[in-house]
């Protein structure tokens, strides 16, 4: 059975838009332990067929970890989102339900070249001098979550110290033990190589207080 439904189609196409760039998407399974690597893998076959300048390609993390540490990508499964550079998007899990959004969100912003954030968010990204990672916690039924991915993967494209992940937090809850989710969704800030030392905050944030959370992190 197919995920994407040809009465879907048209729809997807008109949310997106034209890209003036390829996207490439690099989705990295693993045959064991990985409840939905089969969908995900799916799921984006189908994706990439329906949006023109879509370009995918397909890894086992296990049998390619040269290309799995190039990406920075420790599990599985994963999906990298880039254009003629790695911008830090990652999403990991099954981009289903809500999440679908920001599956789309991301495409078209690195497809159009346009990371959509306001000059004075910007401005305020330049004054960034350590690597920060940010993580956005959500579950596929969560209608708040493809804002708070979207805004954090819009930074990651504005921001080369800003890399974003978006995290499934029901299929890694190993993760979401060690951040202490219990709502989503729950942005975690992680600066310089630690990923201990954290700021979190729960919601989805304007562009104005995320940054200012960001800033806050960093300082």
């Amino acid at each position: 059975m197919a995920f994407i439904q040809e009465s879907d189609k048209a729809e997807i196409r008109a949310q997106i838009g034209e890209l003036s760039t390829e996207v490439k998407i690099i989705v990295f399974t693993q045959s064991a332990n990985c409840q939905y690597c089969g969908e995900v893998q799916t799921i984006l076959e189908e994706f990439s067929q329906v949006i023109d300048n879509v370009k995918l390609e397909k890894y086992d993390i296990e049998a390619n970890p040269d290309v799995a540490q190039q990406y920075k990508v420790k599990r599985a499964p994963a999906i990298v989102i880039m254009g003629e550079k790695d911008h830090g998007i990652r999403y990991y899990g099954l981009p289903a339900g809500y999440e679908f959004v920001a599956l789309m969100n991301a495409v078209r912003m690195v497809g159009q070249s346009n990371h959509e954030l306001s000059p004075e968010t910007v401005e305020q990204l330049s004054k960034l001098t350590k690597p920060v990672h940010i993580q956005v916690f959500v579950t596929p039924s969560c209608p708040y979550c493809p804002n708070a991915v979207t805004l954090s993967h819009q930074l990651a494209m504005a921001s080369d110290l800003v890399t974003a992940d978006a995290v499934e937090a029901t299929e890694f809850p190993e993760l979401a033990m060690q951040y202490n989710v219990r709502g989503v969704p729950r942005t975690v800030v992680s600066v310089g190589s630690s990923e201990n030392d954290d700021h979190h905050f729960e919601g989805a944030m304007p562009e104005q207080y995320l940054i200012e959370e960001l800033l806050k992190a960093v300082n």
